[in-house]
């Protein structure tokens, strides 16, 4: 699999990474090492985790697998640390949070660092130089040798790099920002990904299949062993099945059949090329589905099937982001 720098660092990660966001809760551990292992042969090595996931088992059952099924020096390791299981407060930014999360982490994940570790969201309840400090100690100290954050909005993103830039040497520049980012979901191209790529961000797109919609799976129903089918993640999916999702699906579809390839690689091959992106994250229930997502490393979609997908999924920005005079 080709591999990318990660944003302006000399990291280098597989063009389409493995998420684990089910691994201990609907993935089990046997189809748990089948991913891992059909992902590390087919040459990927970036492998997206959170504290939270699965309630800390994510972590616990990536780390177990490591033990004697890949190498840990083969693999490039992403985790989050900052939602926390509180309704009163759903990120904890706060530097005491953060660095006891992480070493919670590594613990669970059996390894003394972590490749990547992202700060999971924005805490507004924190002084933003407080909670990008953890980053600077985690680095510094070897816990973690690069560093993001994820969910961030334009502005957030922008002020947390410049802030991380303005004093080299002493602080951690920003390596990543992890953000959900498909032909159904276009928000990032507004602000964030416009900041990302001039402050030298890379991107990791989270949900790139659009919650699994535009796999087409559910243009006629909804299947009884999918996401939108579940009790805990149908909420998560039913956004993206109104009119205008179906629209983009039709598309998706239409395409994929002038090529003579499945729904799921036009749209995961569209985002991956996207500019800005270093990696897609791809989460998978069986290998079969990650074999299916693998496959999409031989396809790059014509410019004429980019500008049409470009077109049919094109979110509305007006002002501020055009000049006023052309609107």
């Amino acid at each position: 699999m080709e591999q990318r720098h990660l944003g302006r660092t000399g990291l280098r990660v597989s063009r389409i990474g493995l998420g684990t966001l089910t691994w201990g809760r609907d993935t089990d551990e046997h189809d748990a090492a089948d991913l891992l292992k059909a992902f590390w042969e087919a040459g990927g090595n970036l492998v997206d985790t959170a504290d939270v996931y699965g309630a800390g088992e994510s972590e616990y059952l990536l780390g177990k697998l490591m033990e004697g099924l890949v190498p840990r020096r083969d693999l490039v390791i992403s985790t989050k640390a900052g939602s926390v299981p509180d309704p009163e407060r759903r990120f904890d930014g706060s530097r005491g949070h953060l660095l006891a999360a992480l070493d919670a982490s590594l613990a669970r994940l059996g390894t003394d660092y972590v490749d990547i570790w992202h700060i999971h969201a924005y805490d507004p309840d924190t002084p933003l130089e407080e909670t990008l400090q953890a980053l600077d100690l985690a680095v510094s100290s070897g816990r973690a040798r690069y560093a993001g954050v994820s969910n961030f909005c334009g502005w957030q993103l922008a002020k947390a790099a410049t802030w991380q830039l303005a004093a080299p040497g002493t602080r951690t520049r920003l390596a990543s920002t992890q953000m959900e980012y498909s032909l159904l979901q276009r928000g990032i191209e507004r602000e964030v990904l416009p900041a990302a790529q001039d402050l030298g961000v890379g991107l990791l797109p989270s949900s790139p299949l659009g919650r699994g919609v535009l796999t087409a799976k559910y243009r006629h129903s909804t299947p009884s062993d999918s996401r939108g089918a579940s009790e805990h993640l149908a909420p998560f999916v039913a956004p993206y099945l109104d009119d205008t999702a179906r629209q983009i699906v039709e598309a998706v579809t239409t395409a994929a059949d002038g090529l003579a390839v499945t729904p799921l690689q036009v749209a995961l091959a569209w985002v991956r090329d996207r500019p800005g992106v270093a990696a897609p994250i791809v989460g998978a229930r069986n290998v079969q589905q990650l074999t299916g997502a693998l496959s999409v490393e031989a396809l790059s979609l014509p410019d004429e099937i980019c500008r049409a997908l470009d077109d049919v999924s094109a979110p509305l920005h007006r002002y501020p982001d055009h000049d006023w005079s052309t609107l």
